[in-house]
C-alpha cells in the first residue's frame, strides 16, 4: 500500500489541522463576504466565533455545513428525494459514482440524504480547476474533500492518476471511508450520461488483481441524481453556442463562480436521488473476455445502466422528448399545464442570454432535458 505521505497534496484536511484552517479563514476578506451572503441574519463575529469553537470536522459538517446545504435544499427546491438507500447498509463503505449536474450541490446533497439515513459522510472528489482561491480550497479540504489534478502534462499526469487511484483504493479499503465521485471530468452538460473510461482506468492502476477483482474490492454504487430544473442549463447551452463559434473557447474562473453560485441560489423543482445496487455480483460478466477494453466498456455499461434506468423523470423531460421528435409519444406522461409551465420556463431562460442563438439555444436546452428519456427507453 502507498504510505500516507503520497498523498499530502489531495487529502482532506484531518481534525488537527482545522483551528489553523479556520484561524486562516477568519483573516480573509473574500471569505468574509461570503459568510455574510450566505448568512445575512447572523453577525459575522458571531459566526466566526462558532468556528474557532469548532473541533472536529464532523463537528464543522453537523453544526456548519449541515444546517447550510439543508437551507438550500429548503429553499430552492420542492423537495429532495431519495430511493435505494434500504439496499446499502450504513456498516459497509461505498464508491459512489454518480452521474453529474451542479458543480457543488451533487456531492453535498448526496452527504446530506447518506447522513440523514444514519450513514457517515463520504469523502468527495473536487478538480482542481474549480480551486479558484486558496480559501476555497481550505473550505472544500475542511468538508472531507480530495483533489484531482487536472490539465497537467502527459507523464505529471501518470503520476496524479497513480496517487488519486492508489488514495482512492487505501480510503475505501484500509480507512473504510466511502467516496462520491462523478462518472465523468466535468458535468454532463447535454444530458447525456456517460462513464468516461479513462476514469475507470484510473481506478484499476492501483488494483493488484485482474480488473473484475479490483473493482470488486472498490464497492461500487451507481447513484442516478436528476434535477426537475437545471437553474444552469442556459449558461451550458450558451457555452455550447461560444463553442460552435470559437472551438478554442474555455470557460474562465469567472465562469465557474457564476456557475456554483447560480447552481446552489438558482431553483431546482423536484430533485431525486437513487441509489442503485452494488456492482459486485455483476462484475462476473468482465470475464466473459480478456480484452482489458472491452472489459472497461462493459463495467461502463453496467454503471450507465444503473444510472440511466434508475432516473428519474419529470414532466419536462418527456415534453422535451416529444418536442425534440416532433411526436406525442409521452403525452400520457405530462399534462397540458405541465407542459405550458415548462416551455414557458424555458423561454424565460433562453431569454437570459443576450445576443443568443435563439433556435441553438432552445434546441440545445431540449436536448439536456430530453436525452435522460432517450437513455431510459434505450432510444438512439
Amino acid at each position: 500500500m502507498v504510505s500516507n505521505l503520497d498523498f499530502e497534496s489531495i487529502r482532506p484536511y484531518n481534525d488537527s489541522e482545522i483551528h489553523k484552517v479556520f484561524e486562516r479563514l477568519t483573516q480573509e476578506q473574500t471569505f468574509l463576504k461570503l459568510l455574510n451572503y450566505l448568512y445575512p441574519d447572523i453577525k459575522t463575529d458571531e459566526i466566526i466565533k462558532k468556528l474557532l469553537n469548532i473541533q472536529s470536522i464532523k463537528q464543522f459538517q453537523s453544526e456548519i455545513m449541515h444546517p447550510f446545504v439543508r437551507e438550500i435544499m429548503d429553499t430552492t427546491t420542492a423537495g429532495v428525494t431519495s430511493s435505494g438507500l434500504d439496499r446499502l447498509s450504513p456498516d459497509e463503505h461505498y464508491l459512489y459514482i454518480s452521474n453529474h449536474r451542479d458543480i457543488v450541490l451533487d456531492p453535498a446533497i448526496l452527504n446530506i440524504l447518506i447522513h440523514e439515513n444514519g450513514f457517515d459522510t463520504c469523502e468527495i472528489a473536487i478538480g482542481d480547476n474549480l480551486l479558484i482561491f486558496p480559501w476555497i480550497t481550505d473550505l472544500v479540504k475542511l468538508n472531507k474533500t480530495f483533489i484531482v489534478r487536472r490539465n497537467l502534462p502527459g507523464r505529471q499526469m501518470l503520476e496524479a492518476s497513480n496517487t488519486l487511484s492508489h488514495y482512492i483504493r487505501h480510503t475505501l479499503t484500509e480507512r473504510q471511508q466511502s467516496i462520491w465521485i462523478a462518472q465523468r471530468e466535468g458535468r454532463s452538460k447535454d444530458g447525456d450520461d456517460r462513464t468516461q473510461i479513462s476514469l475507470l482506468k484510473m481506478l484499476n492502476i492501483s488494483g493488484n488483481g485482474s480488473i473484475p477483482d479490483n473493482f470488486k474490492e472498490l464497492n461500487i454504487v451507481p447513484v442516478s441524481l436528476s434535477y426537475e430544473y437545471d437553474p444552469c442549463d442556459y449558461l451550458k447551452a450558451y457555452e455550447f453556442q461560444q463553442k460552435r463559434d470559437n472551438p478554442n473557447y474555455k470557460k474562465t474562473q469567472k465562469d465557474d463562480l457564476l456557475h456554483m453560485g447560480l447552481g446552489m441560489r438558482g431553483w431546482k423543482g423536484r430533485v431525486h436521488f437513487a441509489f442503485g445496487k452494488p456492482l459486485n455480483k455483476e462484475l462476473d460478466i468482465l470475464k466473459s473476455t480478456n480484452n482489458k477494453n472491452e472489459q472497461y466498456k462493459l463495467l461502463a455499461g453496467l454503471i450507465d445502466d444503473q444510472i440511466h434506468n434508475n432516473y428519474k423523470l419529470w414532466p419536462g423531460n418527456f415534453v422535451a422528448a416529444d418536442i425534440i421528435s416532433g411526436n406525442n409519444h409521452f403525452k400520457s406522461k405530462y399534462t397540458e399545464e405541465e407542459k405550458e409551465k415548462f416551455l414557458s420556463y424555458l423561454e424565460d431562460h433562453i431569454a437570459k442570454i443576450e445576443n443568443g442563438d435563439t433556435p441553438f439555444l432552445r434546441k440545445a436546452i431540449l436536448e439536456m432535458y430530453a436525452n435522460p428519456v432517450r437513455n431510459f427507453y434505450k432510444e438512439e
